[in-house]
């Protein structure tokens, strides 16, 4: 947030932003949503609706996944979100104590750290590195001096762009099981992968986790705040109540919009932006390499690259506030993803337009020249 907060003064001031630091996308909402939204706008009462959401979202979602996975989903099973950081806090607070351990990966995505460090829990990062592709393993998990209560894994993830292998995800689904341990599954960034590679889904293992998804990445909508997961039955009435005080539901507009985020329409639209990011992806990869910047993680997925910039600087927060301050690049210091060694790495999102990650390779070619 000080990244965009120093950007938007740099664009009021020199009008030459380039971002490369938004973990969303560049684009609007698929065009049948835009349609939908329209015509609900005279149409729809826009008042509370049930907790969980709308039946037909939640039916929406449901036929999603077993498109995508081929598991059955009910209805029932879909618990509808404001955002998927508002699924977050609702399964830390329904499945957690104060005092309880929660697992995370460093890097990672920051929220997790911060939210369940703010509701009392204690947080285990477990170092992940470029051997196990930045995702936790059964092994690490095995060195725990005892099961934690929760574990969070996210495929693809954020900042890294790595992918759990679907052999690994079940067997810690099934180590999860084994142990009494709440298996939350970030899947928000599925359907953003590249190289063919499967992406996996918690509940095709095991149903006793939570799975968390998202019209925010791959749908292209952020700002409309709508997330869901896939809840256990036990967990469904202590999610009830806390949904019902905290926001009562989910904002009506957003939920009949989504329903059509999910046909064949909207789908070719968005997978045309998937395209597009691949195009990014690979000029942006084989750009930072021509500058020297070479240790990156597999982007298997997702529109970021991290970079290890250990060689250029010790400090990257500084490092980025300068590169913004003589150059117009927004990039995003690494210290949020891993308080250990994000002093030496960085995120680059190449979820916008082609010709601005080309500009901003070309903007910091000549930084780097002069530095």
């Amino acid at each position: 947030m000080d990244v965009w907060k120093a950007a938007a003064e740099r664009a009021r001031t020199h009008g030459d932003v380039l971002s490369l630091a938004a973990g969303q996308p560049s684009t609007p909402a698929p065009a049948p949503v835009l349609r939908a939204t329209k015509t609900a706008i005279d149409a729809e009462l826009f008042g509370y609706t049930e907790t969980f959401g709308i039946l037909a979202l939640r039916r929406a979602i449901a036929g999603h996944h077993h498109r995508s996975y081929g598991y059955p989903v009910d209805p029932d099973d879909v618990v509808v979100t404001t955002g998927s950081s508002g699924a977050f806090t609702l399964i830390f607070l329904a499945a957690f104590d104060p005092g309880d351990t929660v697992v995370v990966a460093r890097p990672g995505y920051p929220a997790y750290r911060n939210t369940l460090t703010a509701l009392g829990c204690r947080v285990v990062e477990l170092d992940c590195r470029a051997e196990t592709r930045f995702q936790p393993t059964v092994a690490m998990l095995e060195e725990l001096p005892r099961p934690p209560k929760g574990l969070i894994v996210a495929s693809p993830a954020n900042p890294t762009g790595t992918m759990i292998d679907p052999d690994e995800l079940a067997a810690v689904a099934g180590w999860c099981d084994a142990h009494g341990t709440l298996l939350i599954s970030d899947e928000i960034y599925h359907g953003i992968t590249y190289g063919g590679e499967r992406t996996a889904s918690a509940w095709e293992t095991s149903r006793s986790g939570v799975v968390i998804g998202s019209v925010s990445k791959y749908f292209s909508m952020t700002g409309w705040r709508l997330g869901w997961m896939l809840a256990p039955p036990e967990l469904r009435p202590a999610l009830q109540r806390l949904a019902s005080n905290m926001t009562v539901c989910p904002p009506a507009i957003s939920q009949y919009a989504a329903l059509h985020a999910f046909g064949d329409e909207a789908r070719t639209e968005l997978d045309a932006h998937v395209h597009r990011y691949a195009v990014n992806r690979a000029i942006l990869l084989e750009g930072l390499a021509g500058l020297g910047i070479t240790d990156l993680a597999p982007a298997d997925g997702a529109f970021y690259a991290y970079a290890d910039i250990g060689h250029l600087t010790a400090d990257s927060m500084a490092w980025c506030a300068d590169v913004l301050a003589n150059t117009g690049v927004a990039l995003a210091p690494g210290l949020d993803f891993d308080i250990v060694n994000g002093h030496r790495t960085i995120r680059l999102s190449f979820a916008g337009a082609t010709a601005e990650i080309e500009a901003a390779l070309t903007r910091l070619g000549d930084y780097l020249r002069r530095t």
